[in-house]
Order: C-alpha cells, then sequence, then structure tokens
C-alpha cells in the first residue's frame, strides 16, 4: 500500500524523542510524529502524551523525496465544525475589515524589518552629521589647524 499525503492511519508508537515520536505504519513503514503536531494545545514533554506502543491514528501531511514521512495526530482527529472554521481562521492570518490579508506596517500592525531598517539608517545618517557640525566647530572649523 502506497502512503499518500492525506491519507488517515493507524499506528503505534515505536520510539520517543524529544523532538517528537516515530510511529510505525503498515507494512513496516515509520514516520515521524513533530511535537507541533501531537496537540492542538502547546506540548512541553512528548511523554505527557504519548507512550511506546500506544496505537494512534495518524495523517500523512508529507512524502519526501527521500521517504521521510511527516504525520500529525492532532491533524487527523475529527473536529466540530466550528473548530475547524475557527483554526482556519487562525491559519489565514491578520485580515482587514473587507476580509482581504492586512498589509504589514499598517494600523495596528508593527513595522516591518524594512521599515525598521530604513528609518535606523535615516536616524543613524543624521546623528552622524550632526556629530561631525559640532566636533568640526570645536576644532575651528574646517581649516585644520592654524599656525
Amino acid at each position: 500500500m502506497a502512503i499518500e499525503v492525506g491519507t488517515k492511519l493507524e499506528g503505534k508508537v515505536t520510539g520517543i524523542t524529544h523532538f517528537g515520536a516515530f510511529v510505525d505504519l503498515t507494512g513496516g513503514v515509520t514516520g515521524l510524529v513533530h511535537i507541533s503536531e501531537i496537540a492542538d494545545s502547546y506540548v512541553k514533554d512528548v511523554h505527557e502524551h504519548l507512550k511506546i506502543n500506544d496505537m494512534v491514528k495518524v495523517k500523512v501531511i508529507n512524502v519526501d523525496k527521500d521517504g521521510k514521512i511527516g504525520l500529525s495526530i492532532r491533524q487527523a482527529v475529527d473536529k466540530p465544525p466550528e473548530q475547524q472554521q475557527m483554526q482556519q481562521v487562525q491559519q489565514r492570518g491578520p485580515r482587514d475589515r473587507g476580509g482581504r490579508p492586512s498589509k504589514p506596517g499598517g494600523f495596528g500592525r508593527s513595522p516591518s524589518f524594512d521599515d525598521k531598517l530604513s528609518r535606523f539608517l535615516k536616524d543613524s545618517e543624521e546623528r552622524i552629521s550632526s556629530l561631525k557640525k559640532s566636533t568640526e566647530s570645536k576644532r575651528g572649523g574646517r581649516g585644520g589647524r592654524r599656525s
């Protein structure tokens, strides 16, 4: 049986690490459930949610070229329609009043990195030129030393 993205399977937890759990699927194929895909809530320790030899329902979320299989326990659980809609809204990101994605640096949003960088460079240039003017006037102007 070929493993395809989107299929839901039953598997057995064969190993637990600090970053997730390995699940043995049908036919001796093993996939990884990343710690972020174990539960909808924050998972600090995988051992609090899973034990070795637990049977879990998983959903295949990706299959790499080199054969690595990414699995999800939280996406395999069927949720009520209201909760699914809320989760989709959270994944889409912030929206403006018209339902369009809000622009970075817009009202109520923090400025983007590029905006911050350009503001910093402008302020820095102003400070450097002001500092040069004040130090030149203390040394006697532009002519350098007088003999």
